[in-house]
C-alpha cells in the first residue's frame, strides 16, 4: 500500500513530474500509471501538470535560436549529447502556476542525437503517456492538411505528416511531446484498435535503415530520412509496425 504523509499527499505524486519530463523508464512509467489509475491525489497533481503543459503551448512565446547558436550546439553534440536546458525552467514553470503565479517563457535548445543512450526508453514512455485518456491527441484530424499547419508557430520545423489510410494505418491527429530535452513532433495513426505514435524532429545526415528495438512488449523503429530523425512505436506485432515505417518511408 501506497503510504500518506500526515497532509494527505501520496510518495508517488514525486514521480508525477518526473513522467511529465521523461525521466521514467517504460516499467517505472506503467507502473505509476497503474497506481495513478486508483489514486485521485496524483490523478490531481497530473491533471495540474497537464494545465500547465497547455498553457505553455498555448501562451508562451517560441523563439528560434539563432542559427550561430544551433551551429555551435550542433558541434557540441558529437560525439557527447548536449545537456537540456528545459527541466529546470520546466519545474519552476509547473510550480509558478500551481502556486497561481505567471508562466514563464520556455526556449527549446537542445539537439539530441536520436540513437543517443536512453532515447528508446524516452519514446516508450511518452507512448504510454499519450494511452493515458486526453493525452493522445492535442489536434484531432485524419486530414494531413490540418494537422500538418497545426503544428506552426508551435515547433520551429515542419514536421513531416503524410495519409496512410488507404495502406490501413489512418492518421488520427498529433500533439506536442518532449523528449531529450526538446520540443518534438508526434504523429498519432491508427491501427485496428492499437495506437502507432511516430515522433519526428530535426537531424542532420545521411538516411538511414530502420532500426527495431523491443521493449516490454513493445516495438520501436527508429531512423533517419530527409532531414528528420524518426522514432515510430506501438503495440501493435511487429510485422505491422515494420509494414506501416516502410509503407510511411515510400509515400509521397
Amino acid at each position: 500500500m501506497t503510504r500518506l504523509h500526515d497532509s494527505g499527499a501520496c510518495e508517488m505524486t514525486l514521480l508525477v513530474q518526473a513522467d511529465f519530463d521523461g525521466e521514467l523508464d517504460a516499467a517505472q512509467a506503467a507502473a505509476l500509471a497503474a497506481h495513478r489509475a486508483d489514486c485521485p491525489i496524483c490523478q490531481a497533481a497530473t491533471e495540474s501538470l497537464g494545465r500547465v503543459r497547455r498553457a505553455l503551448r498555448e501562451q508562451a512565446p517560441y523563439h528560434r535560436a539563432p542559427d550561430a547558436l544551433r551551429a555551435r550546439l550542433a558541434a557540441q553534440a558529437a560525439p557527447r549529447r548536449v545537456p537540456s536546458v528545459r527541466a529546470a525552467g520546466w519545474r519552476r514553470a509547473a510550480v509558478a502556476f500551481v502556486a497561481g503565479g505567471a508562466i514563464a517563457a520556455s526556449v527549446m535548445l537542445a539537439i539530441v542525437p536520436s540513437n543517443a543512450p536512453g532515447i528508446a526508453d524516452q519514446v516508450l514512455a511518452g507512448h504510454l503517456r499519450g494511452l493515458e485518456p486526453g493525452h493522445l491527441e492535442d489536434v484531432v484530424s485524419t486530414d494531413q492538411h490540418t494537422v500538418k499547419p497545426w503544428f506552426d508557430g508551435k515547433l520551429d520545423f515542419a514536421p513531416p505528416v503524410k495519409d496512410l489510410k488507404a495502406d490501413g494505418f489512418p492518421l488520427e491527429g498529433g500533439r506536442l511531446d518532449y523528449l531529450g530535452g526538446r520540443r518534438v513532433a508526434a504523429m498519432v495513426y491508427g491501427r485496428a484498435k492499437h495506437v502507432i505514435d511516430l515522433y519526428a524532429w530535426p537531424e542532420a545526415g545521411a538516411n538511414t535503415t530502420p532500426v527495431i528495438v523491443e521493449r516490454d512488449g513493445y516495438t520501436l523503429i527508429r531512423w533517419r530520412q530527409n532531414g528528420m530523425a524518426l522514432w515510430a512505436v506501438s503495440d501493435v506485432e511487429k510485422a505491422q509496425l515494420e509494414d506501416f515505417c516502410q509503407r510511411w518511408r515510400t509515400a509521397s
